[in-house]
This record gives C-alpha cells, sequence and structure tokens, in this order.
C-alpha cells in the first residue's frame, strides 16, 4: 500500500490533470451542475453495483469515477468563487471531530493536525479540559449513533428536524429505513423487537381486507405501511432490508437466465414453453445454483 505522501500526490496529480482537461477539452469546459448530474447518479449506482458484486478491481475503478465527479463540482465552484476542493476537505474534517466527541476533543476542529484523545496536557496544538464530558464518552456503536443525530440538531447548519436530514431523491425502501433509524436514535422505537410483529400482522390483515375490496387507492396506502413495517422489523433484527431485495432479485435473475438459456438450447422459445416446464427448469436451477 501506498504512504500517506504518496496519496497526496497521487491526489494532487489528479487535481492537475482536472485542471487540465477543464481548461483544454471541450466536452469538459462545457459541463455544469446540471449536465453532470445525471451522470453522478449514474456512477454511484456503478459503484453499488461493484460493491454488491464484491468485484475489488471494479470498486477501485468506479470509486475513481465518483472521485472524478466530486472534485469536478468542487471546480466548477472554484470557477465561481464559491468555494474549492479544500474547502470541502476542511468542512467534512471539522464535521467529523466535531461529530466524534469521544475521538477528538473540541480543540481539535481547527488543528492542522488533529490530534485524538486523550488530550495531552502542555500540547501548544491543544487546549482546553483534559477530559470528555459525560455525554462524549461511548461503549457502544448505539451511542456513537445517537450522539451523531444529537450534534447535527445542534450545529447551525445542522438539520433543523430529527428527520430533515433524510433527502427527499432516497429511493423509497432506504428512506423508510433511515427514517425509521434517525427516529430511533432519539428513543421513538419499540421497546421489544418481537412486538413488530404484531404490527406487521396487523398492516398485512388490513391490506387484504382493501384487496378484497379491490379498492386500489386504500390498496396502495395498506401496502405501504405494510412494507414500512417490514423494513421496520428487518432494522429491528440489523438485517438490511436493500441488501436483501437485492439479493434476491440477483437469486431470481440467475435462475430465470437459467430457465432461458435452457429455452435456448432446446430451440423452443420462452413463450411456447408450458408454467410446468419452466417450473421444473426452476426447481433444476435452484438446485445448481445454490
Amino acid at each position: 500500500m501506498h504512504t500517506k505522501e504518496e496519496k497526496m500526490q497521487a491526489f494532487g496529480r489528479f487535481l492537475d490533470v482536472l485542471d487540465a482537461l477543464r481548461a483544454n477539452c471541450p466536452w469538459d469546459k462545457k459541463q455544469t451542475n446540471e449536465s453532470l448530474r445525471p451522470n453522478t447518479i449514474e456512477e454511484t449506482y456503478e459503484l453499488c453495483d461493484a460493491l454488491i458484486k464484491n468485484d475489488i478491481p471494479d470498486i477501485c475503478k468506479e470509486l475513481g469515477d465518483v472521485l472524478l465527479h466530486i472534485c469536478f463540482y468542487a471546480k466548477i465552484a472554484e470557477e465561481k468563487a464559491q468555494f474549492d476542493m479544500a474547502d470541502v476537505c476542511n468542512a467534512l474534517t471539522r464535521k467529523m471531530i466535531t461529530r466524534h466527541p469521544h475521538v477528538y476533543h473540541p480543540s481539535q476542529i481547527e488543528a492542522e493536525n488533529p490530534k485524538p484523545l486523550p488530550y495531552v496536557p502542555g500540547d501548544s496544538s491543544q487546549s482546553g479540559p483534559a477530559s470528555t464530558s459525560s455525554s462524549a464518552r461511548v461503549s457502544s456503536v448505539t451511542q456513537v449513533l445517537e450522539n451523531w443525530e444529537q450534534i447535527k440538531l445542534k450545529e447551525k447548519d445542522g438539520n433543523k428536524s430529527v428527520l430533515s436530514g433524510v433527502p427527499d431523491a432516497l429511493p423509497s425502501l432506504i428512506k423508510a429505513y433511515r427514517i425509521q433509524d434517525k427516529a430511533r436514535n432519539v428513543g421513538f422505537d419499540w421497546e421489544d423487537r418481537q412486538d413488530v410483529w404484531k404490527k406487521v400482522h396487523e398492516e398485512l390483515a388490513e391490506l387484504e381486507v382493501e384487496l378484497n375490496k379491490e379498492d386500489k387507492e386504500k390498496s396502495t396506502e395498506e401496502l405501504g405501511d405494510f412494507l414500512f413495517s417490514v423494513i421496520n422489523a428487518a432494522r429491528l433484527y440489523k438485517l438490511n432490508p436493500d441488501n436483501a431485495l437485492e439479493k434476491t432479485n440477483r437469486k431470481f435473475i440467475n435462475r430465470f437466465n437459467y430457465i432461458e438459456a435452457h429455452s435456448i438450447k432446446i430451440g423452443k422459445p420462452l413463450k411456447d414453453m408450458t408454467l410446468g416446464e419452466m417450473d421444473a427448469l426452476w426447481n433444476e436451477a435452484k438446485e445448481k445454483l445454490k
């Protein structure tokens, strides 16, 4: 692996190349925040795809593509004298230090070389009391997350409410999980996780009632409530519903591809196969593709 100096040199080299492209390449010169945004979304999903597959070379490549977009936005802002990449890094560093009071003393927020706790008396780069407050001491991940949310609410430019930090554009499944998780961080949660199953069954029963009435609007509402409760159950049992659903998606794709490959092999289109034939191949795929 590379040293810190080598990493800094590589990042500087990349920024130099980006500057040159922005100045000399017709395509790069033309880009704006608006034109880049769709590509940024695409690159982010490509990174997610690589992460799901655990394709290490591809993860490295896609991280680079996402980094390009991050730096590109900063470059555009720099040209407008709004902010630059240093401002981005400094703001992020301040946020990380502020939101980790169990790791950094508040005096280190503006330090050139932030030093983690314990505070060392006599160190000219630090100032303030030598111990952390009781609220800064943590013994679990849950406490870290709870502190994180509380600190965000106190920040001048932070979230105005507990749920305001959840982006509207998040995919609905992930958004539901984040909403529930943020509510949990301030104590709004089930005391006994097993109680959530009563809610799941209740919502399923209400969905069945509306489906039997063939009321599409009400059925849609109840389906949403049911899905929300299932996601809540997954969260309480420390399961990631998005990852779980993606695994099932890929499992279905692999098994269906098996059926399709067999249909091509025997020269019989899928639409001409009976459901029984496809079911038999599906079960065969289940055994072979475990």
